[in-house]
């Protein structure tokens, strides 16, 4: 399959065989990871698409002008073509859609194409009432694969190198996200069980100001202020005991991937990898008081983090690995009416 990002600004990447960690312009994340998951390729030249004579999954982003072109094209030359925002966080839908045009644009160009993809149920969903004329096989729910099957992709650490508590989020201006509250449960974690703390903070002097105001226990508060290649930012994860977050956007959950390829519990959120690899400990539908004690037993318990950890890879394994997503995917366009 070959994926399409019209007018975006990632690089053209092949993926001919099984990347391994630090290989390649862009980890096999994402939607990278359906290209990559499947041998295809991802370009951000409809041209380029075309030439690759496969199915093509096209990105909706921006004004939706570049990906309702590039549709145009791909159906002038024949291919099968399925679409998906690029961006599909319900506050994030929600913004790009709150503008007529745009909305306009969205509506034609999600039913003229021969299918959807919608890499969180609820965008499924949308996908599916919009085109609700149409059957029923032409959207899936798909979530973004992960090579947990792959060893080269088990990046976890002895238990006796873990410690400390992971904040997944790192969006203060974003309501949904929580980052607020989940740094209180993280400060609150932190002096019941003295393990350390780990926020990402890309803002600066202003986010240290922010973060300065909740007075962390002493030197129980470690920072991580710049972007980082993947594979040194798994590193950098896989030190932690868990992943903690309280986000409630119904994003496809890549701290939540992060987390699987690490071995280590992803407590909290309530994205799709979460829900599905990750459900005994994930947010949906629980208050930020039962997470909390979910994510203390996790930290004081070993064991427990090892059920969690184990029963985590099998569901990956049978719902989010790379072949298994190939297969769905397989299916899925097989389904589709062809040119």
């Amino acid at each position: 399959m070959t994926v399409l990002n019209p007018g975006g600004r990632d690089p053209e990447q092949r993926f001919d065989t099984a990347p391994a960690p630090g290989e390649g312009a862009h980890p096999p994340t994402n939607f990278h990871a359906f290209a990559a998951c499947t041998f295809g390729a991802f370009h951000f030249n409809p041209r380029r698409a075309i030439a690759e004579d496969t199915p093509v999954l096209l990105l909706l982003r921006s004004d939706f002008r570049t990906s309702e072109r590039a549709l145009i094209d791909l159906k002038k030359n024949h291919r099968t073509v399925v679409v998906s925002l690029k961006e599909t966080g319900l506050h994030q839908i929600a913004q790009q859609l709150c503008d007529r045009a745009k909305l306009a644009r969205f509506m034609k160009v999600v039913a003229e194409a021969d299918g959807c993809i919608g890499t969180t149920p609820e965008a499924a969903e949308i996908y599916q009432r919009l085109r609700s004329t149409r059957k029923p096989a032409t959207v899936a729910f798909i979530p973004t694969p992960y090579p947990v099957e792959d060893p080269r992709w088990n990046l976890s650490l002895p238990p006796s190198e873990q410690s400390g508590v992971f904040v997944g989020t790192r969006e203060w201006d974003v309501p949904s996200r929580n980052h607020f509250a989940a740094l209180l449960v993280a400060r609150q974690l932190c002096n019941a069980t003295d393990e350390p703390v780990t926020v990402v903070n890309l803002d600066g002097y202003k986010g240290r100001r922010l973060l300065d105001e909740l007075k962390f226990p002493e030197e129980k508060l470690r920072l991580i202020e710049k972007w980082k290649p993947y594979r040194d930012y798994l590193s950098d994860v896989a030190r932690h005991k868990i992943v903690l977050q309280l986000d409630r956007s119904h994003v496809p959950g890549q701290i939540a991937g992060d987390a699987l390829l690490c071995r280590i519990p992803c407590v909290g959120g309530d994205g799709a990898v979460e829900r599905i690899a990750f459900s005994k400990i994930c947010g949906d539908y629980r208050t930020i008081s039962e997470i909390t004690s979910m994510a203390l037993d996790l930290l004081k318990n070993a064991d427990l983090r090892a059920a969690i950890v184990s029963e985590s890879q099998e569901r990956a394994v049978k719902r989010l690995s790379f072949e298994e997503v190939r297969s769905q995917l397989a299916k899925f366009f097989c389904q589709l009416p062809q040119d």
